[in-house]
């Protein structure tokens, strides 16, 4: 089988909510024209649709976190938990406050540490709009209001609080 833990339950899944009862979130029409690559990355309101970031974008654009709903399926029926891939219109759900596991994408991340986002420079593994946890020059930003609260799973997930 392949689904069997043999050493240590994951982190969590990408997009995941980890503590409802400490979080806020609310709904926000996506904006089709730019669609989500992923759940559990930073999200921005323009003409008050939620988008991902661009290239070149501020951490104080920021207004919350895409949340992943429970129970879904991406685009395509067959992908794997923790994988599936946004809708691109409708309704989403925006975490403005709160816990939620995301993937890291560079760096180690420690309990408290700083949360960075990247906004330049694209690469593979490190796209726009994804987390990190360690800065790299000009192509990541801080996100003040947020915290890594552990050193996440060998997978990259790793849980934060935003806005707490």
């Amino acid at each position: 089988m392949g689904n069997a833990i043999l050493y240590r339950m994951p982190s969590g899944i990408q997009g995941d909510v980890s503590r409802p009862s400490q979080s806020t979130i609310e709904p926000a029409t996506f904006d089709s024209a730019n669609p989500f690559a992923s759940y559990g990355i930073p999200a921005k309101k323009v003409g008050g649709k939620m988008r991902p970031l661009a290239a070149g974008d501020t951490a104080d654009l920021i207004v919350g976190f895409l949340v992943r709903p429970y129970p879904t399926t991406g685009g395509a029926g067959s992908e794997p938990q923790g994988t599936s891939t946004p809708p691109t219109s409708g309704i989403g759900d925006l975490m403005r406050r709160g816990y939620m596991t995301v993937r890291n994408n560079a760096g180690a991340p420690a309990d408290g540490g700083a949360v960075y986002v990247r906004v330049a420079a694209a690469a593979a593994g490190k796209p726009i709009g994804g987390i990190e946890a360690a800065a790299d020059s000009t192509n990541t930003v801080v996100i003040p209001t947020a915290k890594f609260k552990n050193a996440g799973d060998a997978n990259g997930n790793v849980e934060i609080e935003y806005n707490i």
